[in-house]
């Protein structure tokens, strides 16, 4: 049978009525508070937690602000690289942003295996290669027909330009000033 992984954690504090977890959070913003003090304040309210469940809360409440704050970051970059670039392709940068988050998820494996197996983030950037791929072999067939169109275009034009006399006699006027200004300017 396999292991199940917890993925959410369940505490007294994660339990709290969600008025005194703001008050809670607000006093471990102000850092002259410590968590003795915050443990001493929830049990003069009725709520028995020890400092070590509140520090335990703490952190996870730090990692998460940690996260949200990158992620935040990262959206702002792509931000103001599209506000520079309009031409700039939404799905790629946002690719790279989501492979930039998974490769460092992976370069501190040790520290996230409970949240993420190895296994699954090395599958995930397989897969975003694979897009990759996909997305090079899209441009490359695009350029292809682009250049069909562009060939198919150029025979359409030649094939009106001959059967045109009068476009044929201006065209060979046209090049015949262009090659007399080239080759008479200094």
């Amino acid at each position: 049978m396999a292991e199940r992984r917890r993925t959410r954690v369940s505490s007294k504090v994660t339990q709290l009525p969600e008025d005194i977890k703001e008050q809670l959070d607000a006093q471990l913003l102000d850092t002259s508070n410590t968590y003795e003090d915050v443990a001493r304040w929830l049990k003069s309210n009725g709520f028995n937690i020890s400092k070590s469940a509140v520090g335990r809360y703490a952190i996870r409440a730090n990692q998460a602000a940690q996260r949200v704050a990158e992620t935040l970051e990262r959206t702002k970059a792509i931000a103001a690289a599209v506000e520079k670039n309009p031409d700039l392709d939404f799905t790629k940068a946002s690719r790279m942003v989501l492979m930039d988050g998974l490769m460092q998820r992976v370069s501190t494996a040790e520290d996230d295996f409970a949240e993420m197996p190895l296994d699954k983030a090395g599958r995930l950037i397989a897969s975003l290669s694979r897009v990759g791929i996909y997305e090079q072999k899209i441009i490359r067939d695009y350029k292809s027909k682009m250049e069909l169109a562009f060939e198919a275009l150029e025979e359409d034009l030649i094939k009106a330009i001959k059967a045109d006399p009068q476009i044929t006699k201006e065209l060979h006027t046209l090049l015949q000033k262009a090659r007399e200004k080239i080759l008479t300017d200094d």
